[in-house]
């Protein structure tokens, strides 16, 4: 029921035609055995030139599994849009290895499908940075609140009443000056898991980046967090980072406070402390959330408080 009602309102909203691979709707117990069939799925969806652009239906923590199914060659030879969030992170680092942008926000059933119709805030979001072949400019910070509440997707009678909003908080700035650099990131979790894979991007792909994070609903303890980013750091990726954006965690607000602490406390340890940090925005496991296209010139202006997208996303 929630992918066919995600499905209809993307295809209501933007205007476009949505088609299955000869796998989405498969038994999961099946697909659980066979991921090369998802894997399928997604290369023939990119040699396919009458699809435009290709949107995951969900996250999850399937999506390693199909790395050695995937075909680079296909992807470069057929670039088109590609979207979606969390563990979809794992298919945004084949695209980028592939030298395709992509972009990390929103799923059929995770957005499309929200409760009373997508939020305008990530429909203006899309027409913005995926609809049009100049540079989006500002992103703009969600000032109509915020929503983490969970209503039952398998009961009808909830699909039309809309989730309760949380009070808009800003975003939190640290930081001086205008800092440039390319955008690259995605959920921690599935971070960590690429970690050594042929997709892992070589050290001067972190050079100068816009380095963005955010953490899924099973909301890791603060402890993990500082776990997730040491790693990462021992990487070398956050040395790269010219500046680091941080998604809302999943959950109440007043967790807010000790994830913003960890982050600190980590660059500190790593002699980044002047790293300028926005922490609280509204992309990855939040609602609404703003589209981030990887690969992209950003600026954050942590003087004007605005982050702007200097470059084209598509052309």
């Amino acid at each position: 029921m929630r992918y066919e009602i995600g499905k209809r309102q993307l295809e209501s909203g933007l205007g476009v035609t949505v088609v299955e691979c000869a796998h989405t709707l498969a038994d999961a117990d099946w697909l659980e055995h066979h991921p090369e069939a998802r894997a399928q799925d997604l290369m023939q969806a990119f040699a396919d030139p009458s699809i435009a652009g290709i949107v995951s239906t969900i996250g999850g923590d399937d999506s390693i599994r199909i790395l050695p199914y995937l075909e680079l060659d296909v992807i470069r030879r057929n670039p088109k849009i590609f979207l979606g969030f969390s563990d979809t992170t794992i298919s945004h680092f084949a695209c980028l290895k592939a030298g395709l942008t992509s972009f990390y926000g929103p799923s059929i059933m995770a957005g499309f499908g929200e409760n009373g119709g997508p939020f305008a805030y990530m429909m203006d979001a899309i027409r913005a940075i995926m609809c049009r072949t100049e540079p989006a400019g500002v992103i703009p910070e969600n000032e109509g609140g915020w929503t983490y509440e969970r209503l039952n997707w398998g009961d009808p009678s909830l699909q039309s009443q809309p989730r309760r909003l949380q009070p808009h908080l800003g975003w939190r700035w640290q930081g001086k000056g205008v800092h440039r650099g390319r955008l690259l990131g995605g959920c921690v979790e599935v971070l960590d898991w690429l970690r050594g894979t042929p997709v892992w991007p070589a050290a001067d792909e972190w050079r100068d980046s816009i380095l963005f994070l955010e953490l899924s609903e099973e909301s890791p303890t603060p402890t993990a967090f500082k776990r997730y980013l040491r790693a990462l750091g021992a990487t070398g990726a956050l040395h790269g980072a010219r500046a680091i954006l941080f998604g809302r965690p999943y959950g109440e607000a007043s967790t807010f406070d000790a994830y913003d602490a960890i982050l600190q406390s980590v660059c500190a340890e790593l002699s980044l402390g002047d790293l300028p940090l926005v922490t609280r925005m509204d992309f990855g496991h939040t609602e609404p959330m703003c589209i981030l296209p990887y690969g992209v010139e950003a600026e954050v202006d942590c003087d004007a408080r605005q982050i702007r997208l200097v470059e084209a996303a598509v052309s």
